[in-house]
């Protein structure tokens, strides 16, 4: 009897995504109902099968399943880890490439309700992932709140302008925090010179007006914790 090899398994190799943003003072991710079996009804990370035909890299993979799942391109989109094995996935061994990408909600808007095929959910509430997906969420938020501390990318869920208190709101949700001082944060914020003033103002509670701010690069790393 001839041994098995290699070849005579059929690997199955995906990018998922994680995509979040914040919805109403919430960390929130965006989900999509499977249509087909496996696990078919349930609702599960944007996903999708890699077209070795097509796409260069998995980096490639993940923007065409964000593009074709939410009809948008140009989300902050990074890679975060790789999870594989013969248990994840009932069709067999399967390896999927998984990246975080942050989002404002307004970007979103095309992509939820009827026929956007995306919903939103607070991470917070998240039941029933199918495959890993749960792992591969935990891990998303994981890298958010960490690497957050210690740089810009919290920002990132917000439009390219905003105001002071929207940037410190959008950090204190990202990291989890209860609350972040004021005065500190606002400190830091000038000492790192991690933004800049741009014309124009919002109205904020109270219909107070604030001036608005954008970053001075598109992701700043830096050495101190906020």
């Amino acid at each position: 009897m001839r041994q098995a090899t290699p070849s005579d398994h059929k690997q199955i190799v995906t990018a998922d995504v994680v995509l979040l943003t914040v919805m109403e003072g919430q960390l929130a991710v965006g989900l999509i109902t499977r249509e087909g079996e496996p696990f078919a009804g349930r609702r599960a990370l944007i996903g999708g099968y890699v077209h070795a035909d097509k796409d260069q890299d998995t980096d490639a993979t993940a923007a065409r399943v964000l593009r074709q799942k939410t009809g948008l391109e140009g989300f902050f989109i990074e890679q975060l880890s790789t999870f594989s094995g013969p248990q994840r996935d009932p069709r067999g061994w399967s390896v999927s490439v998984a990246y975080l990408a942050l989002t404002p909600l307004d970007r979103l808007t095309k992509a939820l309700g009827e026929g956007g095929g995306v919903s939103l959910t607070p991470v917070d509430d998240v039941r029933d992932l199918p495959f890993d997906h749960a792992q591969i969420l935990a891990a998303a938020v994981g890298r958010l709140r960490s690497k957050g501390a210690y740089s810009t990318l919290p920002a990132r869920l917000l439009p390219e302008t905003f105001t002071l208190s929207e940037l410190q709101a959008t950090y204190q949700i990202a990291l989890g925090a209860a609350r972040i001082d004021k005065s500190s944060f606002r400190r830091k914020l000038n000492e790192l010179a991690l933004i800049e003033p741009v014309d124009g103002q919002r109205a904020e509670t109270g219909g107070r007006q604030a001036q608005l701010y954008r970053l001075r690069q598109a992701i700043s790393v830096f050495e101190r914790r906020l």
